[in-house]
C-alpha cells in the first residue's frame, strides 16, 4: 500500500477538519433535536392528564329523562340500552300505552320499550294478554313474568269485529266501523279516514298501503274484510278549483299544483285529461292516476 504524500495529506486535513464555529453550530443543532425530542415526555411530565369519569353524568341523564316520563322514543333501537333493573316492580296493568316509565318498572329495557312505543305509533293495539308476546323484544321470560299482572279492561273491544264473511264498505265507513275489522284499532282507523278525505275516496284497495303503518303484513290482514265502491268518490272539479282546495290531493305536489292552476289561467277551461298533457311536469304515469278524480264540466 502506497503511503500518502505530504501534499495529498495536507489536502485531506483541510477537507475533514472544521473551524471552530462550524462547531459550535453542530453541537447547538444537536441541542436543538434532543430539546424537540424530549419536550413531548417533559410536557407529560409536568401537566398529567386527569381521566373524565362520566358516571355522575351518565346518572344526571338518567334522572333527567326519569322526569320527563322516561320516554325512549326518537332513538334508534340500537343505541338503547338492554340492562333491566335488577328487581322487577310488579302490579296489574293495562299494556295499552303504558307509560315507558311504568314499563321499566316491570323490569323492561329502553330497547324493549321503544320497541313497544313504535309498535303503537303505528297502530299497534293489545286486545289480549297474549298480543304482548307477539312483540319480538319480548322474551318468554318476560311474558311469564308480566302475564298475572296483564288487565286489558275494554274487552267489548274485540267484541264486536266483524264476524266471518261480514265486511265494511271502505269509502262510508265511520271510525267506528272500521274498527270492527280485525287488525284496524282507532289510530289506523283516524288514518284511513283522514287519508280518504285528502283523496276523494278510494278506487281500489291497494291504495290503502298508502296510509302511513299499512305496510303490506298489515295490508294483507284487513284486505279481505273491506269493500269498495267508487260511486262513493267525491271527484274535484279541476276547471273550478283553486291552488288550496288541489294542493290536498295526494297525488300532486305543490309545484304541479300550481302548474296546473296556471296553465288554466293562461289557455282557458281543461276540456278532458289530454289538455293537460300539456304540462310538461305531469307525465302519464301522474295523469292516468288522477283523471278518474276530475270532473272536467
Amino acid at each position: 500500500m502506497a503511503y500518502l504524500t505530504k501534499p495529498m495529506k495536507s489536502r485531506l486535513k483541510n477537507y475533514l477538519s472544521i473551524t471552530k464555529k462550524e462547531w459550535n453550530g453542530m453541537v447547538i443543532l444537536i441541542i436543538i433535536m434532543l430539546a424537540v425530542l424530549a419536550a413531548p415526555y417533559i410536557y407529560q411530565y409536568f401537566h398529567k392528564d386527569n381521566s373524565i369519569d362520566l358516571k355522575d353524568f351518565d346518572k344526571d341523564v338518567a334522572l333527567l329523562k326519569q322526569a320527563k316520563g322516561g320516554g325512549a322514543q326518537g332513538y334508534g333501537n340500537e343505541s338503547l340500552s338492554d340492562e333491566k333493573i335488577a328487581e322487577p316492580v310488579m302490579f296489574v296493568f293495562n299494556p295499552n300505552h303504558l307509560p315507558a316509565g311504568q314499563w321499566r318498572h316491570l323490569g323492561l329495557s329502553a330497547r324493549q320499550i321503544s320497541i313497544i312505543q313504535h309498535y303503537e305509533a303505528k297502530g299497534g293495539h293489545f286486545n289480549r294478554k297474549e298480543d304482548v308476546q307477539k312483540i319480538y323484544a319480548i322474551t318468554s321470560d318476560d311474558y311469564r313474568r308480566l302475564a298475572p299482572y296483564i288487565n286489558i279492561p275494554h274487552a267489548g273491544y274485540t267484541a264486536n269485529k266483524l264476524s266471518a264473511g261480514e265486511v265494511v264498505e271502505l269509502n262510508g265507513a265511520d271510525s267506528a266501523k272500521l274498527t270492527r275489522v280485525h287488525g284496524v284499532g282507532p289510530a289506523f282507523a283516524a288514518r284511513i279516514i283522514a287519508y280518504r278525505k285528502r283523496l276523494g275516496g278510494f278506487l281500489n284497495k291497494e291504495q290503502l298501503k298508502e296510509v302511513y303503518g299499512i305496510d303490506t303484513a298489515k295490508y294483507a290482514e284487513i284486505k279481505n274484510q273491506l269493500s269498495i265502491n267508487p260511486a262513493n268518490i267525491t271527484k274535484i272539479k279541476i276547471n273550478e278549483v283553486d291552488f288550496e282546495g288541489l294542493r290536498k290531493f295526494p297525488y300532486l305536489t305543490n309545484k304541479q299544483t300550481n302548474a296546473v292552476i296556471q296553465y288554466r289561467q293562461q289557455h282557458g277551461n281543461y276540456r278532458s285529461v289530454a289538455d293537460m298533457k300539456n304540462i310538461a311536469i305531469l307525465d302519464d304515469i301522474i295523469l292516468r292516476k288522477i283523471e278518474p278524480y276530475l270532473v272536467f264540466k
